[in-house]
């Protein structure tokens, strides 16, 4: 398994990009999920304080497929 070794938010490209110990990288568009999952401007709301404030945890909830938690 890798490890983690940077993430950021790039503003330019709406998108969350983690990189791996192994060269392997991720990018997860942010305009995209929030289309899919956010039903309204609340769960939007919630989505748009993650990734400004909180980049991992935001990467986390995607990649683990928790987001049906934070909707309940």
């Amino acid at each position: 398994m890798s490890k983690l070794i940077s993430y950021q938010f790039n503003i330019d490209t709406a998108c969350v990009e983690l990189v791996f110990d192994d060269r392997s990288q991720i990018s997860i568009d942010f305009t995209a999920v929030e289309n899919e999952v956010a039903d309204n401007r609340f769960q939007r709301s919630e989505l748009d304080y993650l990734i400004y404030n909180d980049s991992l945890a935001y990467a986390d909830l995607i990649l683990n497929s928790k987001l049906n938690v934070l909707f309940e």
